[in-house]
């Protein structure tokens, strides 16, 4: 820790624990010390009950060289040991002698800036001390003293990081007292100036402070002056004072009287200007960005261009009021599902720990609650078990449809004037979906070879027969069966007429009379992956620029509603050829409103969930009258989410009829510019309630008049699941394959929710095969119970598909299990366009608990239906139920267990000493090995309070089901693995549901070791390494992304302050010992600020507090009189 010269002296190089150890083991003592007391300890008490000025000077140069040598833990560490107390000590007792010695109060007051800058505590400490209004004191005595006054600013400074010790000063009007020191442009004493500006921004931390600047009309004052530097600062020489004036500004607008004063005096003009002037110039890129931040926050909250914020689509509850939605308000639990994440934010202020939200009682953990019905109820779910009570006397023949309202709809497969009759009669309540033309070039006939001959069909006009009167909607069915006729898409497991024949059984509320394209039509996955989105340099910062410019020039502005779905007939007119169509009522649409603003741009607004007035997020919407290699922007304005995936490589999806028609029926990811941020919009009910967001991208068209949807991801109807699973129920080999559709019950719209059995036929009727089919244990899958998630449908479209289809595998696990599966726990939501909630404005996967049996149907008995399993001894083997994340990447999977959850809690039950079933951590670990897009590490198995009512914690808890599930599949893509940079698809989607079929195998390997076939095929399932996977819950619930490359919210603490480093370089740059240096430093000041980093300064902490001719003369020895031996310190070399 030390070496010695060749004089016997020296050089400390250990740190400053180290040298207090060194002093301490000394076997002599001073005798001021105590037993135990510190070589550091010694010097802080010296330096309260020093006199003279040489030894206060030598103590203090001694500090100084031990701080500076070292990082900012040297300087804590001295904190620690009462190192600010020492400091604050010493000045008031310089300071309070009849005439102040600032040889002494010069370097003292310096180095009090400079540790109690990273001490948090130090305005307390002063108030205590009686150091504050001292120190303004000596501030007004020393104005003409550029040095002085700067070393009095900056200790000011530090001490009002205590709000309390800033509102102490702005009584005592310390405000007036330091703007006085703040000048307009000049070149002399410019760090006494910033250092003064430094200060007028802390004492404004205070609020009170700020509405007393604002009345003194200093905001108009901070403008001028920000404006004079801006201009006579060509040489951008002093970049950190414009910074530092910026700052002020910044907290001034704390208060809405500031940002109203900014406004008056015509602030954002001005800094809009300046900041356009030297956009390109890196030199002064720190304050392109604060002025960026300041212009955000104070523009006028603007009410979104509703009636109401309420939903759209009303629906009275049963035993509600008339009106019904009046009376909800959504959803307002801030608790936030793991699945499908939060929908509202909680301050930093009110938000808990995460720890705080576990359980910590093992008694509730493993407590096992009574059942929420009586036990007799269960038997009317006998009849979802038809496997169990089934003779199989049909095995030679198909298995025939269930008599059920539902399944009668798709008993025969439409055709020809069928279908069209039943298209034109339709339901009584919901009028019946007329089949939407495509647009493009489409001809009645095609050739051979599937190019049009004949004379070309107007798009355009094809488009307007769906949307205009009934009999144009019937010569637009015409040509749909001209063209189904002549060109049949060839999507798997879709059927155009088929789909057609269940939309006109679906229930809505507004009574869809129009199908969207790509749902009718089908989709297939894009022939290649498509990578995450690159996010260009500074592209939020071009679109809050044009946003403030809307504020500045609105008379540029188009402002013309488009398109708003409260319309009687939300059609686009055609008196505004030149304005983009759009249209959203039809099955899962969401636009409410459409505003073209410029030319190319347009302000999109979302739909609440039905009953509500939140849950933003879910889009799926029309545009067509676009013009080819046109960038057109879409600002969606109504997000809630803090924050967004499309800021990390996501994109939205769009799907193109012509593209379509062409041959390429695909759901693609789009957009450029993509970036999502804070806006200054506000509900329309007035400015206080959640903040909205902006999520704004760019889109260019390939095609002219082309008919397009642009969807937040893959849509998946409810139509589409009805029409899927009819499919299946045809393609199985109903003599191998047990497949029944039942309805489990009918939601509060009337829609039947289908509950689908998939298992093996047995071999024969005989007893053994019946009894090894009856045996069998159970495997639930849910899905798709908050709407917007539709990646959970793709992923429930994948499992059904691998389940019916004849893969050996698949062969096996219809041998293994019976699948007990309901595709769809939210019909209506789904029906509608809602993102998380159901009719009754409440999240199902909150109702779990105690579900409501009129409010929430399909929980409730989905929840009876698994009791009913449980009553019989036919608990499942393992449930999941299928959801999407919009926080992070990749699939993973949300589990139980009581072990983990004690353990990351910190409880003091010693989790060793509890048995529990590892089983919970069987599939994760197969997952992780087959499929290419889950992520093991991102999984977790704790136990929240706030999600006791979910799916997974009700399943796990009442029923004892160790292998209970949440999965989550994410909208964006994966950072990890084969797909890693990828977007993930609709085909990775079905992959994954595929993946998890598989992962149930090893579960019961046991029962297929006698099948050879299986082993040929899936070896790799069943020879897993048991080898436990390095992993640990942690708190997956939030955010795994890294902090967003530009600032998505504005809020005060936005920007942020000088670090210690530069104040530290200010400080160290304050020791010229003339006045003639002090006058040179004015003309190189600027130069040296200029060499710095963006214009800061971010040099070491070598100090020189001590003016020089001190150093040299009076410095030369430090004493510590001891009892035996004298320690000499100078320059920081240990003297022997």
């Amino acid at each position: 820790m030390f070496s010695y010269t060749r004089y016997g002296n020296f050089t400390w190089k250990g740190t400053l624990k180290d040298w207090d150890h060194c002093l301490g083991k000394e076997q002599v003592r001073p005798t001021m010390a105590t037993s135990g007391t510190t070589g550091l300890e010694v010097l802080l008490t010296t330096l309260k009950d020093v006199e003279d000025t040489e030894g206060t000077l030598n103590i203090l140069n001694v500090l100084d060289e031990l701080l500076s040598a070292g990082t900012d833990r040297r300087i804590h560490y001295m904190i620690s040991k009462g190192g600010s107390e020492a400091l604050l000590s010493a000045l008031v007792t310089a300071a309070r002698s009849f005439t102040p010695n600032y040889t002494i109060l010069l370097p003292l007051l310096n180095l009090l800036a400079k540790v109690g800058h990273r001490d948090k505590r130090i305005g307390l400490k002063a108030e205590s001390a009686d150091a504050v209004l001292l120190t303004l004191g000596l501030l007004r005595q020393n104005v003409g003293d550029a040095r002085r006054a700067a070393a009095c600013l900056w200790v000011l400074r530090v001490f009002c990081s205590t709000v309390s010790t800033a509102a102490l000063l702005g009584e005592n009007r310390g405000l007036d007292v330091v703007f006085k020191l703040i000048s307009s442009h000049t070149t002399k004493h410019t760090r006494t100036v910033k250092a003064a500006i430094d200060a007028f921004a802390a004492l404004l931390h205070s609020k009170a402070n700020s509405r007393c600047a604002v009345a003194k009309g200093y905001v108009s004052s901070l403008l001028k002056l920000y404006e004079d530097w801006h201009s006579k600062d060509v040489t951008n020489a002093y970049v950190p004072i414009r910074r530092a004036l910026l700052h002020c500004l910044h907290h001034a607008t704390n208060t809405s009287a500031g940002r109203e004063a900014l406004l008056a005096q015509g602030g954002m003009a001005l800094l809009f200007r300046t900041t356009q002037a030297f956009q390109a110039n890196k030199a002064v890129e720190p304050l392109v960005e604060v002025s960026i931040q300041l212009m955000r926050k104070c523009l006028p909250k603007c009410p979104l261009p509703l009636i109401s914020d309420q939903s759209a689509y009303i629906f009275p509850l049963p035993g509600g009021p008339a009106s019904g939605w009046d009376t909800f308000t959504g959803n307002q639990d801030n608790n936030l599902e793991e699945d499908s994440d939060d929908d509202a934010r909680i301050d930093d202020s009110e938000s808990k720990e995460y720890d705080d939200d576990l359980e910590t009682d093992p008694d509730k953990l493993r407590a096992r609650p009574k059942p929420d019905r009586p036990l007799e109820e269960l038997g009317q779910y006998m009849h979802l078990c038809p496997e169990l009570h089934h003779d199989f006397q049909d095995l030679d023949v198909d298995i025939e449809a269930e008599d059920s309202s539902d399944e009668e709809v798709f008993a025969d497969t439409c055709s020809g004037s069928e279908h069209k009759d039943r298209m034109r009669g339709g339901s009584r309540h919901i009028p019946c979906p007329k089949k939407q033309a495509p647009p493009g070039e489409v001809e009645p006939s095609l050739a051979q070879g599937g190019r049009p001959k004949g004379s070309p069909l107007s798009a355009q006009d094809f488009h307007s027969c769906c949307l205009s009167s009934p009999s144009a909607r019937q010569d637009g069915q015409r040509l749909v069966d001209q063209l189904l006729d002549s060109q049949q898409p060839c999507v798997p497991h879709h059927d155009p007429r088929l789909y057609a024949a269940a939309a006109a059984h679906t229930k809505s509320i507004p009574g869809f009379s129009v199908l969207a394209f790509p749902d009718f039509w089908g989709h297939l996955p894009p022939r290649v992956q498509e990578p995450m989105a690159i996010r260009n340099p500074n592209v939020q910062r071009k679109k809050v620029f044009e946003d403030i410019q809307r504020q500045l020039s609105p008379e540029d502005m188009i402002g013309r509603v488009v398109f708003d779905l409260e319309e009687p007939s939300p059609h686009c007119n055609s008196e505004h050829p030149d304005s983009l169509c759009f249209y959203s009522k039809f099955e899962s649409g969401n636009l409410r409103k459409a505003i073209h603003i410029r030319r190319y741009e347009y302000d999109l607004i979302l739909n609440a969930d039905v009953n509500c007035s939140q849950h933003l997020q879910w889009f799926y919407f029309e545009v067509s009258g676009m013009q080819r290699n046109v960038p057109y922007r879409f600002n969606i304005i109504s997000c809630e989410k803090a924050n967004s995936q499309f800021n990390y490589g996501m994109q939205p999806v769009l799907y193109s009829v012509r593209e379509a028609l062409e041959g390429r029926p695909h759901w693609v990811r789009t957009g450029t510019e993509i970036c999502y941020y804070r806006n200054h919009f506000c509900p329309s009910s007035g400015t206080k309630g959640p903040a909205y967001y902006t999520l704004t991208f760019t889109v260019t068209f390939p095609h002219s008049e082309d008919v397009c949807y642009l969807a937040y991801h893959y849509p998946y109807t409810y139509s589409a699941l009805q029409t899927h699973l009819q499919m299946l129920e045809q393609t199985v080999d109903p003599r191998k394959v047990f497949f029944r559709k039942q309805t489990l019950c009918h939601t509060l719209a009337g829609n039947p929710c289908p509950l689908v059995t998939i298992t093996a036929c047995p071999q024969s009727r005989s007893w053994k095969h019946l009894h090894e089919l009856r045996k069998r244990p159970c495997v639930v899958l849910t899905g798709r119970v908050h709407p917007g998630e539709s990646n959970a449908s793709w992923v429930m479209k994948g499992s059904l598909e691998f389940l019916c289809s004849s893969d050996p595998v698949a062969d096996s696990l219809r041998e293994a299990y019976i699948f007990k599966i309901i595709p769809m726990l939210n019909p209506d939501g789904v029906i509608n366009g809602a993102h998380r909630c159901c009719l009754n404005g409440e999240d199902l996967n909150r109702q779990w608990i105690k579900p409501d049996s009129v409010l929430s149907p399909t929980i409730f008995h989905t929840k009876g239906f698994l009791y009913y399993l449980h009553s019989i001894g036919r608990a499942p083997l393992v449930f999941c139920d299928y959801h999407g994340h919009s926080r992070k990447k990749n699939v993973f999977l949300y589990g139980c267990s009581v072990k983990e959850t004690l353990w990351q809690a910190g409880s003091t039950v010693n989790p060793a000493a509890l048995k529990e079933d590892s089983g919970h951590r069987t599939i994760p670990k197969t997952l992780d090995r087959i499929a290419p897009a889950f992520s093991f590490n991102s999984c977790s198995y704790l136990v929240e309070k706030s999600r006791a009512s979910t799916a997974r914690v009700v399943v796990w808890r009442e029923m004892g089901v160790v292998r209970s599930y949440t999965m989550e599949s994410t909208f964006n893509g994966c950072d990890q693995g084969i797909y890693k940079g990828l977007q993930i698809g609709s085909r990775e989607l079905e992959e994954m549901g595929l993946k998890f079929c598989q992962s149930l195998l090893p579960l019961r390997m046991n029962t297929l070791l006698y099948s050879p076939k299986l082993f040929n095929h899936a070896s790799a399932l069943l020879d897993l390494d048991q080898s436990p996977l390095h992993h640990k819950s942690h708190d997956c619930f939030e955010d795994d992304e890294p902090e967003c490359v530009e600032e998505i919210e504005y809020l005060n603490d936005s920007c942020p302050e000088h670090g210690g480093e530069e104040l530290d370089a200010d400080i160290n740059g304050n020791t010229s010992d003339s006045e003639e240096e002090e006058e040179e430093e004015g003309q190189q000041e600027g130069e040296e600020e200029q060499q710095t980093r963006n214009g800061l300064c971010h040099t070491g902490r070598n100090s020189h507090f001590i003016p020089r001719h001190i150093r040299e003369d009076s410095l030369k020895t430090f004493s510590m009189q001891r009892t035996r031996g004298v320690v000499d310190i100078t320059n920081g070399q240990y003297l022997g």
